[in-house]
C-alpha cells in the first residue's frame, strides 16, 4: 500500500481508532504508539551484480504499558503531515516495524473501516533472487566453500589435521 492509499481512510475517518492486524490474524495491542515515520533507502547489489535501490516509508509500532492510550486516525494523519519533508513523495510503499519475539517489518497490504476503527492489515515480506535470469537454475545451487588462505603468526590448527 502506498502512502497516498494509507492516508485516505485516516483522512476520511479522523475520529476513528486505528488498529493493526498482523499476518497471523492477531491484533497489535490497542494501546500501541507510532513512534517513528521514516524514509528508508536500501542500496545493494544483487547476486547477479546489478546495483539496486529500494525505498519505503517505515512506521515504528511500539507497545508500552500505558494501556489507556488509543491512536486516532486524525492524529496518525497529523504525524504524516509533520513527516512531510522526510518523505520524498506519496508513492512510497508503507511498512510497519513491530516487535513481538523479535523486531520484524511487515508491508501494509490493505485498510478497512469497521465500526469506528480503521484496521490496517499487514502482510509478510519474503526473500527472493532478483537475478533469476542469471542465477537460476544451477547458479543458485550451493557451491563448495571458498577456502581463504590467510597468513598468521602462529598456525590456528596442526598441519595435516584438515581443519584449514
Amino acid at each position: 500500500m502506498k502512502i497516498r492509499e494509507f492516508l485516505n481512510p485516516l483522512l476520511e475517518s479522523p475520529g476513528a481508532h486505528v488498529a493493526i492486524r498482523l499476518p497471523d490474524g492477531s491484533l497489535v495491542p490497542a494501546h500501541f504508539h507510532i513512534t517513528e515515520v521514516g524514509h528508508v533507502t536500501k542500496r545493494f547489489i544483487d547476486c547477479g551484480g546489478t546495483r539496486r535501490e529500494q525505498e519505503s516509508c517505515l512506521l515504528q509500532v511500539w507497545v508500552h504499558d500505558d494501556i489507556e492510550h488509543r491512536l486516532e486516525a486524525g492524529k496518525l494523519a497529523a504525524i504524516f503531515e509533520k513527516a512531510g519533508d522526510v518523505l520524498p513523495h506519496d508513492g512510497l510503499d508503507v511498512e510497519m516495524e513491530h516487535e513481538r519475539d523479535c523486531v520484524a517489518q511487515f508491508p501494509v497490504e490493505s485498510a478497512e473501516v469497521r465500526g469506528g476503527t480503521v484496521v490496517f492489515n499487514l502482510g509478510v515480506k519474503h526473500t527472493d533472487c532478483l537475478a533469476r535470469g542469471i542465477c537460476l537454475p544451477d547458479a543458485c545451487a550451493p557451491k563448495p566453500p571458498v577456502t581463504l588462505k590467510i597468513k598468521t603468526a602462529t598456525p590456528a590448527c596442526a598441519p595435516g589435521s584438515g581443519c584449514c
